[in-house]
């Protein structure tokens, strides 16, 4: 998917102006404008910040491309999962054109030195997941977290938190999220 593009396309649908968009989501005017050109990949925090200004899910935004009228399928093969990561962040949403989710499911692999982002996340809902293979450093709050395959967690999404994987493996894990707009 080419992120700069649909962000763009997403923003004169909504008939909001580069500046307008940048005024909404607290960001430069230049930053719109390096992730529409593609000169710079965002990371979801950040990707998350801009699309708060519209307002747009990362699911809803990585989804548009792909919504499907009819029967919500059952089976999901490993290559129909939406990526709807960043940068090096694989985030692959299981079910991605299912109507009205009330949950996000997603397979997410984060190589060694990804992170999502200095700034910390936070949205309405919870989340938990299980790591699968690798390790993982968790901070929620104040708190920072190691987790290895196996270990799992689950926290109110409103409290600030943040991904990294400092270590020198791939970290898989799956995870889930309520509502289903993260």
């Amino acid at each position: 998917m080419d992120i700069g593009a649909s962000l763009k396309t997403v923003r004169k649908m909504k008939g909001l102006s580069q500046r307008e968009l940048a005024k909404r989501a607290g960001v430069t005017n230049s930053t719109i404008s390096m992730i529409e050109k593609n000169s710079v990949s965002p990371s979801v925090s950040s990707l998350k910040k801009v699309l708060a200004g519209i307002p747009m899910s990362l699911v809803d935004f990585f989804s548009i491309e792909t919504a499907a009228i009819g029967e919500p399928k059952v089976v999901y093969r490993a290559d129909e999962l939406l990526d709807i990561g960043t940068g090096p962040l694989e985030l692959k949403l299981i079910g991605r054109d299912y109507p009205n989710r009330a949950m996000s499911v997603m397979s997410e692999t984060y190589p060694p030195g990804a992170d999502t982002g200095e700034e910390m996340l936070k949205h309405q809902g919870e989340e938990a997941a299980m790591v699968i293979a690798g390790r993982l450093e968790l901070t929620v709050g104040d708190e920072v977290y190691l987790l290895q395959a196996g270990d799992s967690y689950y926290f109110n999404s409103e409290s600030p938190h943040r991904f990294r994987n400092p270590f020198d493996e791939p970290c898989c894990l799956v995870s889930a999220t309520t509502p289903a707009n993260f």
